[in-house]
């Protein structure tokens, strides 16, 4: 991506190299592959440099809109503080009752927004219930035939269900947006990919 520079101001944004004109002169396409950066420069052409130290992780926070500057010969795109996105919910208040915000019948403290706990608590839920569905079928047929299910089953089901307890508990009491992303965020030690959050058992072959 490049810019043009006028009087040290960015007038146009080029997002794939093409022929143009600037002043009085029109340029081929192939300059951008053919010309060195100082030729580009020379004629108000910069590259636009890409600074993303400020952005972060969309699945936490809302990042702002990339803004360009001109500044000592460089074009940058940058991210302006990201907002880290609610932990937890939302709930309507008196006020926004009051003043006709909230749809009928909402009464103070219901949910208005589901946060980031209530959602990956939903999410856990769900690979909890696709996890046990593998093994549902011992349950069915030891009610249908009085087969008993074996150790290693129920040994694996009672595991499943109580790691989701602990990650359930864990995703509750983080304080805060960082602290559940830290949750899932894996480190490696020794080779190992781990996060604290912790996975849900397996059952073993």
């Amino acid at each position: 991506m490049y810019a043009i520079v006028t009087d040290n101001e960015i007038t146009k944004f080029i997002n794939h190299p093409k022929s143009l004109v600037i002043g009085d002169v029109r340029y081929p396409a192939k300059i951008f592959s053919l010309w060195s950066a100082s030729e580009l420069n020379a004629i108000g052409i910069y590259e636009v440099v890409f600074d993303n130290s400020n952005k972060k992780d969309e699945q936490w926070y809302i990042n702002t809109n990339q803004s360009y500057d001109f500044d000592d010969n460089e074009v940058t795109a940058s991210y302006g503080d990201a907002t880290p996105k609610a932990h937890a919910d939302t709930l309507w208040t008196q006020d926004e009752i009051n003043n006709g915000e909230a749809p009928d019948g909402i009464s103070p403290g219901d949910v208005k927004t589901r946060g980031l706990k209530y959602n990956l608590i939903q999410t856990l839920k769900s690979q909890v219930a696709g996890i046990l569905s593998d093994t549902d079928w011992y349950i069915t047929r030891n009610t249908e035939k009085s087969t008993a299910i074996p150790s290693a089953i129920s040994t694996h089901r009672d595991a499943v269900r109580s790691k989701q307890a602990q990650m359930e508990t864990s995703i509750t009491n983080a304080s805060d947006t960082p602290a559940l992303e830290t949750l899932y965020t894996y480190t490696t030690t020794d080779g190992v990919q781990s996060r604290p959050l912790g996975e849900l058992p397996t059952l073993e072959s």
